[in-house]
């Protein structure tokens, strides 16, 4: 991938409909900015808002990069949606093929989480390898991703139940920082 298409789909993630977003917010609901119980003026909020924004258009813009770089050294993407057979949709963050395995990866900014979202991300995750595992058996590479080196708070936990899935679904498990 070259620098200006790098550049492009950060600008389009990250700054696209932004103010056109918060505004809509603010007018939908002016509840979350300010109210009665908010100890916070309403400006911090709003400042709250588009940082907290701005890191979840983040992590979207770096799946669509890590899935353009992937593209680029020759895998093919596969669809990231699952509909489970009660019809329950679950998204994928990368989902890709060399023509014999199969790679999910899900990608989080940081692992910086309380104890009871590091459960979460676990379940969330065996949701998807348990419903991969249905169509790809033995070639399916599972593997959690945290961007930023500088938080593992949780790599202990993640490695243990990583181990876990591997051990009772007899795939490939990965856990990656940076």
């Amino acid at each position: 991938m070259n620098y200006e298409k790098f550049c492009q789909i950060l600008n389009f993630y990250l700054f696209g409909n932004e103010k056109r977003e918060l505004l809509k917010k603010i007018a939908l609901h002016p509840e979350r900015f300010i109210g009665l119980f908010r100890p916070s003026k309403a400006g911090a909020k709003i400042l709250q808002n588009i940082l907290q924004s701005r890191e979840i258009k983040f992590g979207d813009a770096l799946e669509k990069i890590f899935e353009e770089i992937v593209v680029d050294l020759g895998y093919k993407t596969l669809d990231k949606t699952i509909v489970k057979e009660n019809g329950e949709r679950l998204e994928l963050d990368l989902f890709f093929t060399d023509g014999n395995k199969f790679f999910f990866v899900e990608m989080k900014v940081r692992d910086d989480h309380d104890s009871s979202k590091k459960r979460g991300q676990i379940t969330n995750f065996e949701a998807k390898l348990e419903e991969l595992f249905k169509i790809y058996d033995n070639k399916l590479i599972a593997i959690m991703y945290f961007v930023d080196p500088y938080f593992v708070k949780n790599q202990n936990f993640y490695l243990k139940e990583l181990s876990k899935l591997e051990m009772y679904y007899g795939v490939s498990t990965y856990l990656f920082y940076g």
